[in-house]
């Protein structure tokens, strides 16, 4: 079972690479060799941006394999969006720390309904859901989370 779940975290991240890669690498974002964290489903994209931080692009992806617990489950991703003074992205107490899930900054802080809700997972189940889904997502990436982790697009102020 374990052999499973890496050949198909092993599908994922040649899919990502497919998909999002070239823009990806287009708008200066690099995908980090990390097999470790690989191993248990995180893929990380980074750059360097202006004064001293980073903006990381993570994708953490549940691989569901059939067995008696989850019969016909499909797998799931989420991307979540972190600047920081830290190349690691950990919280720090930096006055531009930010981090939030992708669905969180579209629906939530920019109040575009695209997704049905803040805590939304991409599912998928063959090879055109997850292309599906990735390419969603990375036309939400390119289109509010660069600009987003760059500073250059900010959210509105809510109106009390």
């Amino acid at each position: 079972m374990v052999q499973e779940r890496q050949s198909q975290q092993d599908y994922f991240r040649t899919i990502l690479r497919t998909v999002v890669g070239q823009a990806f690498d287009a708008a200066g974002y690099h995908f980090k060799q990390a097999p470790l964290q690989w191993a248990g489903g995180k893929y990380r994209f980074t750059k360097s941006l202006d004064n001293d931080l980073y903006g990381l692009i993570d994708f953490q992806v549940l691989v569901y394999t059939e067995n008696m617990w989850s019969s016909g489950m499909p797998s799931r991703f989420r991307v979540q969006l972190t600047r920081s003074d830290d190349p690691n992205g950990k919280p720090t107490p930096h006055d531009q720390y930010a981090s939030r899930t992708l669905s969180q900054l579209v629906v939530v802080d920019f109040g575009v309904n695209i997704l049905p809700s803040a805590d939304h997972w991409w599912t998928y189940q063959d090879t055109d859901s997850l292309g599906k889904g990735l390419a969603e997502a990375g036309h939400l990436i390119v289109g509010y989370g660069m600009p987003w982790l760059s500073g250059d697009l900010v959210p509105p102020e809510k109106s009390a």
